[in-house]
């Protein structure tokens, strides 16, 4: 028997859960001394990047998991203590003391202040904020209590030499600059993936706008995935890619579909007022494009029971929706479902009901939450990705660029329908983030229809992801162009006859 087998034996006739661990913080230290990641460290051990965290938060682990665990920690203690020993002078303070003298709690709540700021605890100047309150990090550093003086900040300012207009050169205009992670760079430093891809391609097929188009489209997603990378690059988050799913978000059958429901809106009004009207029918932009900025969980998604709603975290949550009494001029923001009783919904829909049931609307009573599947969250995960395609999207329309246009939308429209169970994308399998994102869009859809009806227009249906039917004067409510905070037209009708009596609103197709 080798050395590694007879400690191998030796530790699997132990007591896992006797195994001593370091204490939380010294857990977290070790591991980033490594640069390693949560998510790195949570594949090697079979557990979700949020485990990670909250044992560096100070849970403990049981059995095969803490032995694993314990058998990292060690090993990485031992391999910083070599590298230590290997780098550090004679006399030169150790990593202890060093760690000591150089600790500062951070958090994914702390932000660094450009311009110090009085401690809320001491008073005394701060250079950080924890969740917006200016504080010192580390509580030797916070002097005694005094009474906080309201302090001006003092900024910098540069000397003014103004050249006549027209006669500055570009290094006296000053360096544009855009954020890369933490840090930031020129902007013209910053590679434009999309511009060169489409430049490739019309190069490639000597100007021939369909044939390039279509390879466009044919390499959509793996640019999609390129460009998430790229954006991802200095992220204040690390993402499980291909996390463990609950039964709940796998498909029944091979043709069927998961439990998850969608609230994906089919709705027309059942009776319009009397007389003749004109609808508008209008096209939401870039739906799925806006969809991304929503709240996706980062890690391998944990259960819980209990009627009860984090919003640091996100995933499904099994509820009994609340009674809807309003169908008659507005849909039912859980969609088109005739089934009575609990069903699997997303984050996305249960925010969208708890504040319709809140006293700014009171619109419905709050939904019942029997259990939840969910991991901690962030809105922010997918934005400078969601920016980067928009600003890409934005160029195109103004420049007439249907090549751009065609490519940019396949990218998000395919990476979101290739996040589930899809051959076509192997780097990122998040079936519950690509319900997420869906269903966002359908609560957007909603939204919009709330706030015409809010507005006085009358609502005539609402289909999908982008498509609302109304009547009135809905440029007064809309701005109307083809940017994604804008609404287009396509198509106008008439309803009804010029006769005193209601009218039957136009039904859905079967």
């Amino acid at each position: 028997m080798s050395d590694f087998q007879a400690i191998d034996a030796l530790l699997a006739s132990a007591s896992s859960d006797r195994i001593p661990l370091p204490p939380a913080e010294e857990r977290r230290r070790l591991r980033e001394g490594l640069h390693l990641s949560r998510a790195q460290l949570a594949t090697a051990l079979g557990v979700g990047a949020s485990t990670v965290g909250g044992w560096e938060s100070g849970r403990d682990p049981s059995g095969d998991v803490r032995e694993k665990y314990a058998y990292f920690l060690e090993g990485a203690r031992t391999k910083l203590d070599v590298a230590a020993a290997a780098e550090a002078p004679v006399g030169a303070p150790g990593d202890d003391e060093l760690a000591e003298a150089e600790r500062v709690v951070v958090t994914d709540d702390v932000d660094a202040l450009p311009v110090p700021q009085p401690c809320v605890l001491c008073g005394q100047p701060a250079r950080h904020q924890v969740e917006g309150f200016p504080q010192h990090l580390d509580p030797a550093e916070c002097g005694p209590a005094e009474p906080a003086q309201p302090q001006k900040p003092e900024l910098r300012q540069e000397p003014r030499k103004l050249a006549p207009a027209g006669r500055q050169s570009q290094a006296a205009r000053g360096v544009k600059v855009v954020p890369v992670g933490r840090r930031v760079q020129a902007a013209s430093d910053t590679p434009d993936l999309i511009g060169s891809a489409v430049a490739a391609a019309l190069a490639e097929h000597a100007g021939d706008v369909e044939a390039a188009t279509a390879a466009l489209v044919k390499r959509a997603i793996p640019d999609a995935m390129a460009l998430l990378d790229h954006t991802r690059k200095g992220g204040r988050y690390d993402i499980v890619a291909h996390p463990w799913l609950p039964d709940i978000l796998r498909k029944q059958s091979a043709r069927g579909a998961d439990q998850v429901w969608e609230a994906r809106p089919k709705w027309t009004r059942s009776e319009l007022p009397a007389g003749r009207h004109e609808v508008t029918a209008l096209d939401i932009n870039g739906a799925y494009l806006s969809a991304l900025k929503t709240h996706l969980p980062l890690g391998q998604l944990e259960h819980s029971t209990g009627d009860h709603h984090d919003r640091r975290r996100a995933g499904v949550h099994l509820i009994t929706p609340p009674v809807w009494d309003h169908d008659a001029v507005l849909p039912n923001p859980i969609g088109n479902r005739d089934e009575p009783g609990p069903l699997w919904v997303t984050e996305p829909t249960l925010r969208l009901l708890l504040r319709l049931s809140g006293p700014k609307y009171g619109l419905c009573d709050p939904p019942e939450i029997h259990e939840s599947w969910t991991s901690g969250a962030t809105e922010g995960l997918l934005e400078k990705f969601r920016i980067a395609l928009k600003d890409a999207r934005d160029r195109a329309i103004a420049e007439d660029d249907e090549v751009t246009l065609e490519y940019v939308k396949q990218m998000y429209s395919k990476f979101v329908s290739t996040l589930g169970e899809s051959n076509y994308n192997r780097e990122l399998y998040r079936t519950d983030w690509m319900h997420l994102i869906r269903s966002q869009a359908f609560a957007n859809l909603w939204t919009k229809a709330f706030k015409a009806y809010d507005e006085g227009l009358v609502v005539v249906r609402a289909m999908g992801t982008d498509e609302l039917h109304v009547v009135g004067d809905w440029r007064a409510v809309f701005p109307e162009g083809r940017g994604v905070t804008e609404v287009k037209v396509k198509d106008v009708y008439s309803v009804g006859t010029d006769q005193d009596q209601p009218m039957q609103a136009p039904q859905s197709p079967s």
